[in-house]
């Protein structure tokens, strides 16, 4: 049976991307080969990618996807992603990579997402709305950190609801490089607030 992961790099203070949007403050981190081996081992395990209109176009501009399609298969292989977004007409396709843009309400789509994943896990990339919603509905079983060393004091948040103590149980702590690697289990509750 599929799991659903939210799986991502943060600052201590709990940011996955500065104020102009950017990871360069990510990319700079020693150890970074060590945790790019550890992410590779993970997506091995996923058979759907899910993630919102700003990530996928940061990954297309960064890694310059349009002039370089065959990257997508590198990166991700043959996994079908879901995008959502509110202006799904307009964002750019990668040629050949397996991508759905979707809008509305993640409940609308859950069937679809787990059927494509199949046997597979489901990684959700982001963004912490992405990730909150899943939570909202219960159907968010764990979140993999990739804590680096560093402060952001603002950006794009890790997560944008509030999930209490009694909600989270730690699975697995290691040090990889100058990451530490955090999971946890996400235990069922009757109700989750935004921090909206």
């Amino acid at each position: 049976m599929s799991i659903i992961i939210y799986m991502t790099a943060t600052s201590i203070d709990g940011f996955l991307a500065d104020s102009n949007n950017s990871l360069d403050w990510l990319l700079a981190v020693e150890g970074g080969e060590d945790a790019f081996a550890e992410f590779q081992l993970f997506i091995a395990g996923v058979s759907v990618i899910v993630e919102g209109s700003t990530t996928y176009e940061w990954v297309i501009d960064h890694e310059h996807l349009l002039e370089r399609p065959t990257k997508w298969q590198e990166l991700y292989g043959d996994k079908k992603t879901f995008v959502f977004s509110s202006r799904p007409g307009e964002l750019p396709r990668v040629p050949n990579a397996d991508v759905e843009f979707i809008s509305g309400p993640l409940t609308e789509h859950l069937a679809s997402i787990l059927a494509a994943a199949g046997d597979g896990d489901v990684w959700v990339v982001g963004g912490a709305t992405i990730a909150a919603q899943f939570a909202a509905i219960g159907r968010l079983d764990e979140i993999w950190l990739s804590v680096a060393p560093v402060f952001l004091g603002g950006g794009a948040p890790l997560f944008s609801a509030r999930l209490s103590a009694e909600m989270l149980r730690l699975t697995d702590v290691h040090q990889t490089g100058q990451f530490v690697q955090l999971r946890y289990a996400l235990e069922p509750a009757t109700t989750m607030r935004s921090s909206a």
